[in-house]
């Protein structure tokens, strides 16, 4: 009998970001802001004089510390991960049963339900309100109608860019009999974390990660943070070396200076501020169309034009995502987010003759 692909496999296909080359890239939620000269000579040094032979620290012990030095929390809740995708397919595939069920809040990150399904759990997916938020009694409610063992979220949420305020995810956890994951990639954006609180609860992990606010993404770092139980059951069912030495070095000697890292983060909500404010303008007054609020470093539109924008955007240089009738634009630079402000002024302006 010759083998053929499992049918929760067949019709997939792999992950692509917007392809193409462009000139402005406001896609993927980045920072807008590289490595300064004075820190790339440090990490220069390190790379210099690297262990290539040897293999990464299997706790990924210092980064664990500075990164909860930064925070001010026990690093020995902490469980680095490549990236945040890679612990989200842990959680997924070692700490709920086959064929427990997931509850996702739509729209939400997409890996939380593209692992469930893939570790065999049905995934029951609950629409959020024309306002994007979240109804917390309608998921409390639904979570035991439907004996849930997990319930993942983001908050701040991606894409939607709206958060959800630290009273209501707290009564959420507390009254679900399920894991709550609770993904705060975002939240050095916001100021509603409940890192602090990990240990209050049995039932909850919460994610973050390097790649937006830490300016860090091609190093693909994130962490786990829970309570001692299932951080031990965490640590215990990942692969031994699953964070590369390279990455925990650079990010270790980023986080060295965390005056830098708060400096960032303000110069990238400023750029989101006025990214906003830009975008509100410009689309006052189009029928059916909304600029969302946003507690994030990218701002969401909603308009009937999204698909036919983006392609145009494309064609003058710009990606931005697109997603189900919404553009998604990251804060960039001054210059990028000009550049986004005026081909999208264009578009609008051409009409037809563009778009």
């Amino acid at each position: 009998m010759s083998y053929s692909l499992h049918e929760k496999l067949k019709g997939l296909t792999p992950y692509e970001p917007v392809a193409g080359t462009f000139s402005v890239r406001l896609d993927a939620n980045e920072s807008y802001l590289n490595f300064p000269d004075w820190l790339r000579m440090e990490l220069y040094e390190i790379i210099s004089t690297f262990d290539f032979h040897r293999y990464p620290d299997v706790t990924a012990k210092t980064v664990r510390e500075r990164y909860a030095s930064y925070y001010g929390i026990d690093p020995d809740l902490l469980t680095a991960g490549n990236g945040s995708d890679e612990l989200i397919m842990l959680i997924v595939s070692a700490l709920l049963g086959k064929g427990e069920r997931v509850m996702v809040i739509a729209p939400d990150f997409s890996m939380y339900g593209f692992y469930s399904r893939i570790c065999e759990n049905p995934v029951l997916v609950l629409p959020k309100g024309e306002d994007l938020t979240i109804d917390v009694d309608e998921v409390i409610r639904k979570a035991k109608e439907e004996r849930v063992r997990a319930v993942f979220f983001s908050n701040p949420c991606n894409p939607t860019g709206q958060g959800l305020k630290r009273e209501d995810v707290r009564r959420l956890i507390r009254s679900v009999e399920a894991l709550v994951v609770l993904d705060e990639a975002y939240m050095d954006f916001w100021d509603q974390s409940l890192l602090s609180e990990v240990c209050d609860y049995e039932n909850l992990i919460i994610l973050r990660t390097c790649s937006k606010a830490f300016g860090m993404a091609a190093l693909r770092l994130g962490f786990a943070v829970a309570n001692p139980v299932i951080t031990n059951a965490l640590r215990a069912v990942k692969s031994p070396y699953n964070v590369n030495a390279l990455t925990q070095e650079i990010a270790a000697a980023v986080l060295k200076y965390p005056d830098y890292i708060r400096a960032c983060i303000r110069q990238i909500l400023q750029s989101r501020d006025r990214l906003q404010e830009k975008l509100t303008e410009l689309f006052a007054g189009k029928p059916d169309t909304r600029v969302y609020p946003t507690c994030t470093n990218f701002v969401l539109i909603k308009t009937p034009l999204s698909r036919l924008l983006f392609e145009a955007l494309g064609k003058k240089g710009v990606a931005v995502r697109e997603l189900n009738g919404c553009l998604r634009i990251s804060a960039g630079s001054e210059a990028e987010n000009e550049a986004v402000l005026t081909a999208l002024s264009d578009c609008l302006k051409e009409g037809d003759k563009t778009i």
